[in-house]
This record gives structure tokens, sequence and C-alpha cells, in this order.
């Protein structure tokens, strides 16, 4: 059984439409990736997800639970956690309590504020934010408000994880540590859906892409067989190839 289910999404938004009948599944401890040129619908579509954007049609289910109409924070403490590609973090507390702030929400939430932020220490550790715990989030570099935004979304101990381009801004040597890092973050059997344009890492984490264009699903498989799609080709990159698999 699907951990995460999305039958005949559509979204409109007026007489634009964002999402035109997607049909998504994510099985436990699956990392899914997600690409598409800008205003393909995958923004949209995590939005979908997480209640910040409800479905004009389909059908959207995780972990048994049917999600719609349910607001952000009830999805959040289903299990659902997100990153946004714009970082939101609360600019003037610290690291650490940015963090302490989904471990008092969660499902499961820290019994007090010790308690949070020591969940909060564990976390910037493992994300390797530690040193910088006591900073104020607005002093962060954007490497490192890329890796508040993972940390706060593994603080709320999460089954399904939405990366939305946490690698744009990053250098190449930035983007091979978040890939080392978001493959720890796996091991801990939490799925993931990376919704990215660094095509790269896209290929070198997932075992299955699902390509948008127009808010329609034109694709969808392994990586191989994804980058070798000619309709994937002239829709993502027009007339160059996509990159091939490591």
């Amino acid at each position: 059984m699907p951990l995460f289910s999305g039958l005949g999404l559509v979204k409109l938004f007026g007489r634009v439409v964002a999402v035109d009948r997607v049909d998504l599944t994510i099985e436990p401890g699956e990392i899914v990736g997600l690409i598409g040129p800008n205003g393909a619908g995958k923004s949209t579509l995590v939005n979908l997800i997480t209640g910040l954007e409800h479905p004009t049609e389909g059908r959207l289910e995780f972990a048994g639970h049917a999600l719609a109409g349910l607001p952000p924070p009830v999805i959040a403490r289903l299990g659902i956690a997100r990153t946004f590609q714009i970082a939101q973090p609360f600019r003037n507390m610290t690291v650490r309590q940015n963090v302490a702030v989904p471990a008092l929400f969660r499902a499961d939430p820290a019994p007090d504020v010790r308690a949070a932020l020591r969940d909060a220490d564990v976390v910037l550790d493992t994300v390797g934010l530690g040193p910088k715990r006591d900073l104020p989030a607005r002093a962060l570099t954007t490497p490192d408000l890329r890796r508040l935004e993972l940390a706060k979304a593994l603080a709320l101990h999460p089954r399904l994880m939405l990366l939305d381009e946490v690698m744009a801004g990053l250098t190449p040597a930035e983007v091979d540590q978040a890939m080392s890092l978001l493959r720890e973050v796996h091991a801990r059997g939490i799925a993931l859906l990376v919704i990215e344009h660094v095509l790269r890492a896209v290929m070198g984490l997932c075992r299955r892409v699902i390509v948008l264009h127009h808010g329609r699903k034109i694709a969808e498989g392994a990586p191989a067989q994804v980058t070798a799609d000619a309709a994937v080709i002239q829709a993502y990159l027009g007339a160059r190839s996509l990159p091939s698999t490591p």
C-alpha cells in the first residue's frame, strides 16, 4: 500500500490549469524525483499535498488518511513535512530556537521548551549546523538556510518529506554535500519527494522520476528511461539532452 497517493489531481486558478489530472504515489521509504520547467506545476502540486492549496478535483491520501480540506498544521502532524524554495526562518530567533518550534508542535511534541531545545541540538548536529546554533537565523548564508529548512522539517519527525528546490543556488560542491545529507535522511526510513532543477542531484538520488509540463505528467520511470524520453527532452531542455545517470 502506498504511503501517499494523489489521484486525478486538478488545480485551477481561474481559467489557468496549474495541475492537470496528475496521479502520484510514493511508497514507504522511497525517493521520488519531480522535475519540469518553470511553471510546470511542481510547487503547486506540493502545495496541494501540504494543504496550502486545495485541489479543484482529485483525491489525496496519506497513511490511510484523506487529506482533502485539512489545514497545513494537521497534515504536518500526520507526518508530512516540507521545505520551501525561499527559506522561511524566524529571522530574529536563533537557529536552535527555529528548530525547537516544530519540535513543540509535531504529533509527538517535546514535553517542554528545554526538551525541544535538546531535540533541536540533535537535529542541528545531523545537518551540520551545530556550531551555528546560537546565531540568529538572519545571519546564515544561503547554503546554511537550506540546511535550516531541512532541520525544521526533520524536527517534525516526518514519514514523508517534500523538498522544494533545496539545492537552488548551491555550488557543485555544496550540491554534493546536500546529496550526502539527503541520503542520511533517507537512511532513517523517511520517504522523499525531491523537486529540483539540479538534475544531477535528482538523477543521483532517485530511482523513479516524474516529469511535469504545463501541469501534466508527461513521463514517469527510472532516471535512464526518463532522460531518454524524446518528449521530456523537447519539453524540458529543447534540443539539448538531459544528463546521464551516474
